[in-house]
């Protein structure tokens, strides 16, 4: 499985760096918006379908993650 290099603080575009150091002090996992910060045309996007489909519907967002993280051990994905 091909891996990117994810970017270092300094390397961040100055729009995303500061909401990678919100949701690091929040104690969020921010690998996921490191990778998505190389293609800044993706980036709000896929954050804007993100948000509410983790956090709003019936199943609670604590499942949801158990699950995502069961399929990704199960693909061998360890980000």
């Amino acid at each position: 499985m091909s891996r990117i290099r994810l970017p270092e603080d300094a390397e961040l575009p100055a729009d995303v760096a500061p909401r990678v150091q919100r949701a690091e002090a929040a104690g969020v996992d921010t690998a996921s918006m490191r990778a998505f910060s190389y293609r800044q045309d993706m980036f709000d996007r896929y954050f804007n379908f993100y948000r509410p489909a983790h956090s709003e519907g019936v199943v609670e967002p604590d499942l949801k993650e158990l699950v995502r993280l069961k399929i990704a051990r199960l693909n061998d994905c360890f980000t």
